[in-house]
């Protein structure tokens, strides 16, 4: 009986020997797979399986252009020159040279940019619309 234990364990280390002779070593710098996941455009690029005829997938692909804002919607209620640095208060939003941000307009929130102030106007950027508005006082 003391020979058929040595004979199985010496037969136990042999076959583990060989398992991690072929076994590949784990890599300390693998990564696991990432999943991408990337939204249709239109029903040609793919569908929801389980809604096929839904176009709900689609709605968060439309390009929504920028619309056009008129040239009244911007209001400078004042401006000052602070420490040599010249601002101007756009629709309760104010701006120094340089400064871009939203203000509400009619037509609803915009983003523009001040360029500059010089001799009673102020060039902004709206919507990648350069114009001039006069600074009333």
């Amino acid at each position: 009986m003391n020979t058929f234990f040595k004979t199985s364990l010496i037969a136990a280390l042999g076959l583990s020997a060989v398992c991690t002779a072929h076994s590949e070593p784990a890599k300390a710098d693998a990564k696991p797979p990432v999943s991408a996941f990337v939204m249709p455009t239109g029903p040609q690029e793919g569908r929801d399986p389980f809604f096929p005829e839904s176009t709900r997938p689609y709605e968060d692909a439309i390009v929504v252009k920028p619309h056009a804002v008129e040239a009244v919607s911007f209001v400078i209620k004042g401006e000052s020159v602070e420490h040599g640095h010249a601002m101007v208060i756009i629709n309760n939003h104010t701006f120094a040279v340089g400064d871009e941000g939203d203000v509400l307009t009619p037509s609803g929130r915009v983003h523009l940019r001040l360029l500059e102030i010089r001799g009673g106007v102020a060039v902004i950027e709206a919507n990648g619309t350069r114009r001039e508005v006069a600074i009333n006082k």
